[in-house]
């Protein structure tokens, strides 16, 4: 049986025991941008992908907190990166697939971090902000584009106060790779 994946970089990336020097950015990048949020189901021309998702997030990192490392800032860009080869599994399914598939994720998700230079675990305060930059990217995802209502939204995301100017429009997937490959670059630059 085959565990592995091969990408564009030409890289073998082994599934079930991933090595972060089989990982490279340009490879999640490129994925991330044709992966799309919400299965598709989004108004406008193309899709709202995980690329993206992963840029408003860490644009909200910044919001939420001015003063966050740029250790958390580049944590929260490449928060969903292991989708680039599991794609994105909507929470609910998540939660029935059970804890084989999050183990697996968060295989997949400590190599990525270390191949970014980040620790493979951060602290627990960067982690709640980084699901509240999560959760409030959902609430506006679903409002905008994924046909929910705002009290139906609130009820699953919670009640984001203070972002009524951010516009969500989804990108051609070229636009979404060079965007999330530039502020990963920026990022990296500033570690």
């Amino acid at each position: 049986m085959r565990a592995w994946q091969r990408m564009l970089s030409g890289r073998r990336l082994n599934l079930l025991d991933p090595s972060p020097l089989d990982i490279e950015i340009e490879d999640i990048a490129h994925g991330l941008s044709r992966v799309a949020r919400w299965n598709g189901q989004t108004s406008g021309d193309w899709a709202f992908t995980v690329a993206q998702h992963s840029v408003l997030v860490e644009t909200l990192v910044g919001r939420f907190r001015e003063t966050a490392p740029v250790t958390w800032q580049l944590a929260a860009l490449i928060h969903d990166a292991a989708e680039y080869v599991i794609g994105d599994l909507i929470s609910p399914f998540k939660a029935a697939v059970g804890l084989d598939y999050k183990s697996f994720e968060i295989g997949l998700q400590s190599a990525i971090h270390i191949r970014a230079g980040i620790p493979a675990k951060l602290p627990e305060t960067a982690q709640k902000l980084i699901k509240r930059a999560d959760r409030t990217s959902a609430y506006l995802e679903a409002t905008q584009l994924a046909g929910f209502e705002a009290t139906e939204a609130r009820k699953i995301f919670g009640n984001p106060r203070g972002l009524e100017r951010l516009r969500l429009k989804p990108k051609p997937p070229a636009e979404a790779k060079a965007e999330f490959l530039e502020r990963f670059e920026a990022l990296s630059r500033a570690l």
